[in-house]
């Protein structure tokens, strides 16, 4: 127990000193955690100073780099800007300097355009004025002549007068007698003259004869070249020939190159014309604008692609129609070079006849008409499947089509007969067998028959009304009708005005003046039809 108190009495006396040391170890704990949260605030502070200077610096770096980068890209787009400006400049000059040209170019052509307008205007003054000087001759010639006249006829009455009293005849006996005496002397001149117009007509024949052909050729020529040496392609829509044409003409330019034909865009709407002489090349252009049209791949590459192979297959089908003709005629094998030249045949047409199917129908013709004869009908079949053949080539040598195919079929190993023949059945050179008047016969059975040939509607219509309108422009012509496709008109005129004698006149007149004026294949018939009609009632 005294322990215990004294232990009491201990702890009671160091209390007040352990509540010291308590509390001092409180206020330096407390001032460590203030210090402790003083460092950490400045060195966090110091770390977020040193992030914001470390973003800055990056941000500035950035920026400078946009500011390097936008000052490249805006002297790159003000070079870019300069060198577009330059181009333009240059195209521009380009285009000035063009423009300039065609001006200078017109203004020249005016130029000439004013002078001679001037020349051909002084001219038709300069022929005015002749032309008042000649009436004014003509004027007094024809003053002169009444005067002559009138002094003629007082001078043939006093002639008259004297002569019916040296001859003791009277006037009426006179005039029997002298129109007699002067029928005589104009008989003798008529039968003269009528032999000199004979002998000229002959001897000026030939040349006549070429004159009127070549103005046929030259009445012709306009319409029948359009006709047989295009080939229209129709289009769906007008877009179409843009691709047609390609980038700056592109595809026009490599189509034509291609093929060797022309091709004509504008000329006729939602349509294409092509146009050449070559009417194979002509229908391998036509193959391959069709084929280009449905494919719709139309650039360079590709119509070469499709032309070479048309013309491989056009190759083919040549080849192929030649043995055909050869194998409808019965004929023997043939020298390759003569069947490409029959098959190129099948592309030509005259009057819209079929060259090919004409010389087809010319052999079968000449071998029915050599078995009739009792002449060698192969050789007769060979002639005339041959007869044409130079026409194939009528635009590579020169010279007429009959002369040039035999000289073919000669080198190609034929025989003398069959190239007389050929040579021969458009009367060029003479024949020596019957082969060529057995030709010239067959072709023209085969040219002339019903239906052979044909001509557009057009033309036929403008020969027809030119027909109608040569007849009506007679007298006494009341109505014509142009029958049988042309081929015969029919006259009716007024049986008053139009006699007998002079109705025969009449179709010949129509019929000269149709040969004059028109461009017609085979015949026309004239027929005058004059009829009079008596009727009486008898009541």
């Amino acid at each position: 127990m005294h322990l215990d108190a004294d232990a009491l009495a201990i702890s009671n006396t160091a209390a007040p000193g352990l509540e010291m040391i308590l509390v001092g170890n409180i206020y330096a704990e407390g001032a460590c955690l203030v210090v402790g949260a003083v460092l950490c605030y400045l060195l966090l502070w110091l770390r977020d100073r040193n992030a914001r200077k470390l973003q800055a610096l990056q941000l500035q770096t950035l920026l400078e780099n946009a500011r390097r980068d936008a000052e490249a890209f805006v002297r790159d787009a003000r070079l870019a800007a300069n060198e577009e400006a330059l181009k333009i400049r240059e195209q521009t000059e380009q285009s000035f300097t063009a423009r300039r040209q065609e001006r200078a170019e017109l203004e020249r052509r005016l130029s000439e355009r004013e002078t001679l307008i001037n020349t051909q205007l002084e001219g038709v003054v300069q022929a005015e004025r002749s032309l008042r000087e000649q009436k004014d001759v003509l004027k007094r010639k024809a003053d002169l002549l009444d005067s002559q006249q009138q002094e003629l006829e007082g001078l043939i009455k006093l002639r008259r007068e004297q002569l019916e009293n040296l001859s003791r005849l009277s006037e009426d006996e006179a005039r029997t007698q002298f129109l007699k005496e002067v029928e005589m002397e104009a008989m003798r001149d008529a039968s003269n003259l009528t032999r000199h117009i004979v002998e000229d007509a002959k001897s000026k024949a030939e040349e006549k004869a070429r004159q009127i052909i070549s103005v046929a050729i030259q009445r012709y020529a306009g319409d029948h070249t359009f006709e047989t040496s295009t080939a229209t392609i129709a289009l769906q829509g007008e877009e179409m020939k843009g691709r047609i044409i390609g980038r700056d003409g592109r595809n026009i330019r490599a189509f034509e190159a291609a093929t060797g034909i022309t091709v004509l865009i504008d000329d006729t709407p939602n349509a294409v014309v092509l146009s050449g002489f070559d009417p194979v090349r002509r229908e391998i252009a036509r193959e391959a604008m069709n084929r280009l049209i449905l494919d719709g791949r139309i650039h360079p590459t590709r119509i070469e692609e499709i032309v070479a192979k048309v013309t491989q297959e056009m190759d083919e089908t040549i080849v192929r129609l030649g043995d055909e003709a050869v194998a409808k005629t019965g004929l023997s094998p043939m020298h390759p070079e003569i069947i490409k030249l029959l098959g190129r045949l099948h592309f030509r047409h005259s009057y819209s006849q079929n060259i090919l199917n004409h010389s087809i129908e010319v052999a079968h013709l000449m071998g029915l008409m050599a078995s009739e004869l009792g002449i060698d009908v192969s050789l007769a079949k060979r002639t005339g499947l041959l007869h044409d053949i130079g026409k194939a080539v009528n635009h590579e040598i020169e010279g007429p089509h009959a002369v040039v195919g035999a000289d073919i079929i000669k080198r190609h190993g034929e025989s003398d007969a069959v190239v007389n023949g050929v040579a021969s059945h458009h009367n060029d050179i003479p024949p020596i067998g019957p082969l060529g008047i057995l030709v010239s016969a067959a072709d023209a059975i085969s040219a002339s028959r019903p239906g052979a040939r044909s001509e557009n509607m057009a033309t036929y219509l403008k020969r027809v009304d030119d027909l109608e309108k040569i007849a009506l422009s007679f007298p006494g012509v009341e109505k014509c009708f142009a029958v049988q496709a042309g081929r015969e008109l029919r006259i009716m005129v007024q049986p008053e005005q139009v006699s007998d004698d002079q109705a025969f006149a009449l179709a010949r007149n129509i019929a000269s003046k149709i040969e004059n004026d028109l461009q017609y294949p085979g015949q026309i018939k004239i027929t005058v039809i004059r009829e009079t009609r008596c009727v009486e009632v008898a009541k």
